[in-house]
């Protein structure tokens, strides 16, 4: 049985053009104050990441950023206060468990995780264990650390996991998940957006009782680093740019706005007492329309048995479950 019949907009208030200064305003807060609130941020270094710490900096918040080149993520981040960085490769589970190993030594807790690091349209590229590389950043190495660190996190944590309506177009491929009969780059991001959909879906389940609540988020279709593996020609022939590169798609967001329902996710009191489910536009999305649209949520991507069985194959390849007896 999926979750799609809990997918409902509970009114924020907020809606496509809303930005993530906007929804830690006082009001939005419910007068919360958010002087010491400690977060997790990978890839908060750059795109929607950077802009999610820069939010959160301005109102009090810490932002711990763990990063692949941490003298860039240095960089970004100077000048933000409260940001402190750290090395660690998601590709590598030996560095993801070194970084984890040292903030639990450090034994400051947390918050609030988001996971917005990410790659998207890669060339085929293979890691770890013949891994393929958007599965292996995107999802399992996320997967590692949020085990690994979950003793870190508070009563009242959220574990935020950025998707994309890009999974609407693969559920996780069970037969062959590490595309080695055959490989399509859109597919490959599409299935670890699945991927980032179902991890929230189950931790949600796993962890509730401890007080902890997970969601998965679309953040909007948006020109960041992220899609730095495409060509102009490609990105025309999406429709995002014409041929100077300017964004021509008025749909797309700032990254501003980009950021909104990552940090709404993680500090709106709205979503008290809820979890695992799958949000955009800085509220709980519907169902996926039956005319195809890429909006709302796919049935393959808020399946609880999928999730649960996500799990298992990750805990199996990572080595890593927090919650195994």
């Amino acid at each position: 049985m999926n979750t799609l019949a809990l997918q409902r907009p509970i009114g924020s208030g907020f809606g496509h053009r809303t930005t993530a200064a906007e929804v830690l305003s006082p009001a939005a807060l419910g007068g919360a104050d958010l002087t010491g609130f400690r977060a997790l941020v990978t890839g908060g270094y750059s795109g929607l990441g950077l802009e999610t710490v820069r939010a959160l900096s301005a109102v009090g918040a810490l932002s711990v950023v763990p990063a692949r080149r941490p003298a860039e993520a240095a960089a970004a981040t100077a000048g933000l206060d409260g940001v402190s960085v750290w090395r660690m490769d998601l590709a590598d589970l030996d560095s993801v468990a070194a970084t984890a190993d040292g903030l639990l030594a450090e034994g400051r807790s947390f918050d609030a995780v988001i996971l917005a690091a990410g790659v998207a349209a890669v060339p085929e590229t293979r890691v770890g264990a013949n891994w393929e590389l958007h599965f292996a950043v995107n999802h399992l190495g996320h997967y590692a650390l949020v085990n690994r660190v979950l003793p870190l996190l508070r009563p009242g944590a959220r574990v935020v996991s950025v998707s994309s309506s890009g999974h609407h177009l693969s559920p996780v491929r069970w037969d062959d998940p590490q595309f080695t009969t055959g490989y399509d780059k859109w597919l490959a991001y599409a299935q670890s957006k699945t991927a980032n959909a179902l991890f929230a879906l189950h931790l949600d389940q796993l962890a509730r009782d401890a007080g902890i609540r997970a969601f998965s988020l679309h953040p909007g279709e948006i020109l960041t680093p992220l899609v730095r593996h495409l060509s102009r020609a490609e990105m025309v022939g999406l429709g995002w740019v014409d041929d100077h590169g300017t964004l021509v798609d008025p749909n797309f967001k700032t990254p501003q706005q980009g950021a909104a329902t990552q940090v709404w996710a993680a500090t709106s009191p709205r979503l008290a007492g809820l979890g695992g489910l799958y949000l955009e536009d800085c509220d709980v999305a519907l169902p996926a329309p039956a005319d195809g649209a890429q909006r709302g949520v796919r049935e393959h991507a808020a399946d609880p048995a999928q999730a649960e069985r996500l799990w298992r194959l990750s805990a199996e390849l990572t080595g890593v479950d927090a919650f195994s007896a």
